[in-house]
């Protein structure tokens, strides 16, 4: 989503508040809560899930590996939660041809770094640059050089555009910003 006008170009950046990453954390809570129950229901030797009997498990080995699974499921849900509920790198792009200042701003997360402002001169703007690579994993990023800082990324990593919407949104880029366009 972006807003533009003759010498202001705002483009917001969703954060980690996505459709996708609501789903794996719901799958992933799931999961792990229903293999800490049937680790634990083996270790009390009594059905806390109606759907799987516990005798069926024997707790050492199988209950405490399932509970460790559990567990280990249950932190990285949590992990998956709080970047969730703190929108972790949701931002904005602001290019100001009037003031001549790049605004990228960013949601980190909590603690003395939350809040990740970089601020450039327009002059130091060497050129946009995309990067493609294609095949199994392909990827294609949208970089800004700056002039003694390097690549700045414009996209995010796991925003899978095809490639002529980054062709159009670097070309759009670059003739608002007034640089070249590099391919890699």
């Amino acid at each position: 989503m972006s807003w533009r006008s003759e010498h202001i170009w705002i483009e917001l950046i969703a954060g980690s508040r996505k459709i996708s990453n609501f789903c794996w954390a719901i799958i992933l809570f799931l999961g792990s809560l229903g293999f800490l129950l049937i680790g634990i229901s083996s270790y009390l030797d009594r059905n806390l899930i109606s759907l799987f009997p516990s005798q069926q498990i024997i707790f050492f080995p199988q209950g405490i590996v399932m509970s460790f699974y559990g567990l280990a499921g249950l932190f990285i849900s949590s992990y998956l939660w709080c970047t969730i509920s703190w929108n972790v790198g949701s931002g904005y792009d602001r290019f100001d041809r009037k003031e001549g200042i790049v605004c990228i701003f960013r949601w980190g997360f909590p603690g003395k770094n939350r809040r990740i402002l970089l601020r450039f001169f327009m002059k130091d703007i060497q050129s946009i640059r995309i990067e493609v690579k294609e095949g199994i994993y392909a990827r294609r990023v949208l970089y800004m050089e700056i002039r003694g800082q390097g690549a700045i990324p414009l996209t995010r990593t796991d925003e899978n555009l095809t490639p002529r919407e980054i062709e159009q949104k670097a070309a759009e880029l670059a003739y608002f910003l007034r640089v070249p366009i590099e391919v890699l």
